[in-house]
């Protein structure tokens, strides 16, 4: 057959062979990839001051997930990686960037600072891999910094300290001092604090930075005792805030009339503190593990196999995560992250902690929130009894709405 076409250089024959060797290999570097597992790993603190908030707890619920899918998805085996970012940005940035980019990971899951988070959602953006936060709180991680790969399952700066707030300003409480950690999760815990703080019609007479980490709180208290604050909010997790609360109780703050309120509180840190430091303290929960049969089925099952400790929110959180991950997946037929995150979507959560849930745009699973107060000692009845929940708060009460948000990925009306 002949052309009118004029007659092919050599760089274009080249061009068409290399084409053409490209696409005969294609199916078999397709099917060879199909046959290596599905990886899906785990970042968080697991020796520094957030282990217990999830470390390796968090890799046992992420496991646990694993396991109750049988270990494989699409006929490929489930591999699950856990490292320990020491709360340091370039090593968890560091970790990310060779785990998508050498070790084939599909998925990550995990919470930890927030600087960290930032800057590890923006490599999953620009990798088009999914990255699901499980304990990770600021909130600019589902609003300015929002990304179509990132979503938020357990808690952020916004929800949990917005019923806390208005609780106690209803109460009377209107006058309010931050103790805040100093790094962009406290920072922004403390700004989204104070807009709700002032919106009820109470005002923020001080605050003080703290390091993170810190075992001496001494001179941060001191301030705070002297701002004569009805309420000292303490913008602060893990060992932090366990220190700032025994170090109160020794200062005699909260003999002295002044509350304590913690912004964000998970049930280790009650255990740590003990219900005779923690009683009364009022918080916002996305789960308590004595909530349901359900909830207490899973909790049994993680306590045998972790000292029996029962979940706190985040290793419930990274279960819910890695259990729907691997369920849209399944569905979608394929491990490509904007495939599987449009799945994600589509599909509604059910497990024991939610029920016909969905993930919004901005990547921010709409589930509810509860209103908690830490039982007495003389209340508690069993191991772990630590939680009256006093009301349920809808997930448009809880979470940021659309029309506050500056995240360009919601539909607004």
């Amino acid at each position: 057959m002949t052309s009118n076409h004029p007659v092919l250089d050599r760089r274009g024959l080249l061009a068409m062979t290399t084409a053409t060797l490209a696409m005969s290999v294609m199916p078999k570097a397709m099917a060879q990839a199909s046959r290596g597992p599905v990886k899906i790993g785990v970042i968080a603190d697991q020796s520094g001051p957030y282990a217990d908030n999830g470390g390796p707890g968090s890799a046992l619920a992420a496991r646990m997930a694993i396991e109750d899918r049988g270990g494989s998805v699409l006929g490929r085996k489930i591999e699950l990686l856990v490292a320990d970012d020491q709360n340091k940005p370039d090593i968890g940035v560091s970790i990310a960037l060779r785990w998508v980019d050498q070790d084939g990971v599909d998925m990550i899951t995990g919470g930890s600072a927030s600087s960290i988070a930032l800057a590890t959602q923006d490599v999953m953006k620009r990798r088009n891999k999914p990255y699901l936060l499980a304990g990770t709180a600021s909130s600019d991680l589902t609003n300015g910094a929002c990304s179509p790969m990132g979503q938020q399952w357990v808690i952020d700066t916004y929800s949990l300290p917005k019923a806390t707030a208005q609780a106690l300003i209803k109460q009377g409480q209107d006058t309010w001092f931050f103790l805040t950690v100093d790094y962009t999760f406290g920072k922004q815990w403390q700004l989204d604090t104070t807009k709700f703080i002032t919106e009820a019609g109470g005002r923020v007479v001080g605050s003080v930075l703290h390091p993170l980490n810190t075992t001496d709180f001494s001179s941060f208290l001191l301030q705070a005792q002297a701002s004569k604050a009805k309420v000292i909010a303490l913008a602060n997790s893990g060992s932090d805030f366990g220190n700032a609360v025994k170090q109160a109780q020794e200062f005699g703050i909260p003999q002295g009339g002044q509350t304590l309120a913690p912004l964000g509180l998970y049930i280790n840190q009650v255990h740590s503190l003990g219900l005779d430091a923690a009683k009364g303290l009022t918080l916002t929960t996305p789960f308590y593990w004595d909530q349901s049969d359900e909830t207490r089925a899973f909790a049994k099952r993680f306590m045998a196999a972790f000292g029996g400790r029962p979940p706190n929110e985040a290793q419930a959180g990274t279960y819910s995560a890695v259990s729907h991950y691997l369920k849209a997946v399944e569905a979608a037929g394929t491990t490509d992250g904007p495939a599987v995150v449009a799945k994600m979507r589509e599909l509604p959560i059910n497990d024991f902690s939610m029920k016909d849930v969905r993930i919004r745009e901005d990547g921010q699973v709409m589930r509810p929130m509860y209103l908690a107060e830490v039982k007495s000692k003389e209340a508690s009845k069993y191991p772990y009894d630590y939680y009256t929940i006093k009301s349920t708060i809808p997930a448009e009460q809880a979470w940021r709405p659309a029309s506050e948000s500056t995240c360009t990925l919601l539909r607004r009306t």
